[in-house]
């Protein structure tokens, strides 16, 4: 069983993926993309196929994701400060979009073919850490 595979992280494109094997690489784990030659080849299919997928030996799983973890880069913002959650004071604040059901999709599609996709998508912040979800304030 500890020779086998697992997939820790998912990326969109295989420039990211690359840098993070990297530094896994550098700290002696042994690491294998999937599906990189294919998203490369054309980027478009990325979504369809579930995007690069990034596998460590089960091993070495624990490591990785430790590794991944310290690396994470979360929202900052406009000073450069990082973001506090209001609900539990923590800085594991992710950007994400609310397009999130059929009726959003719709919207924003629209909003896309006429022009007003900056005024029509909302993002907002999610804690990493107690899921609290909080509007981006200007």
């Amino acid at each position: 069983m500890q020779d086998t595979f697992v997939t820790i992280a998912k990326f969109q494109y295989s420039t990211e993926a690359e840098i993070i094997k990297g530094r896994l690489e550098s700290d002696g784990i042994k690491v294998f993309l999937k599906d990189n030659i294919t998203i490369d080849t054309d980027p478009l299919v990325s979504n369809a196929i579930g995007g690069i997928k990034l596998n460590v030996l089960a091993a070495d799983e624990a490591k990785a994701k430790d590794i991944l973890n310290s690396i994470k880069a979360y929202s900052l913002n406009d000073d450069g400060e990082a973001i506090v959650c209001p609900n539990c004071g923590k800085h594991r604040i992710e950007l994400y979009s609310t397009i999130t059901n059929f009726k959003s999709l719709v919207s924003f599609l629209i909003a896309f073919i006429t022009g007003t996709l900056p005024f029509s998508a909302r993002y907002q912040y999610k804690c990493e850490d107690c899921k609290t979800e909080f509007p981006i304030k200007n």
